[in-house]
């Protein structure tokens, strides 16, 4: 299927910087509970399945590139408020997507 440059416009994605991990046991696939500091636009909270190949005290500081206008959605008992995006290598294998150099917290990517 093919979008048009406006239809992905429409996809707010922004660059954050987790300051918090911890393991979310009540989730029905292995997942974090991440926040993730996306400057002026504040902290946000993901459930995200990156238990395969990070530990929680890994993911505090990295940059990571999250979707900040879909809807928030209950897992569990824990509200996620952005989607932590990522390359699906193999089932339930997830690498990071992030910038390669420092860039603002908050920043737009086109």
């Amino acid at each position: 299927m093919t979008i048009t440059w406006d239809e992905f416009t429409k996809v707010e994605m922004r660059v954050g910087r987790i300051t918090r991990a911890e393991s979310f046991p009540k989730a029905k696939k292995p997942a974090y509970k991440l926040w993730i500091d996306l400057g002026p636009f504040g902290t946000k909270r993901s459930s995200a399945q990156l238990t395969r190949r990070y530990r929680a005290d890994e993911l505090v500081g990295r940059l990571v590139v999250a979707v900040t206008n879909f809807p928030p959605k209950r897992v569990v008992d824990f509200q996620s408020e952005v989607l932590t995006t990522g390359v699906v290598v193999e089932e339930g294998d997830v690498v990071l997507l992030r910038p390669d150099v420092d860039v603002p917290l908050g920043s737009r990517i086109l």
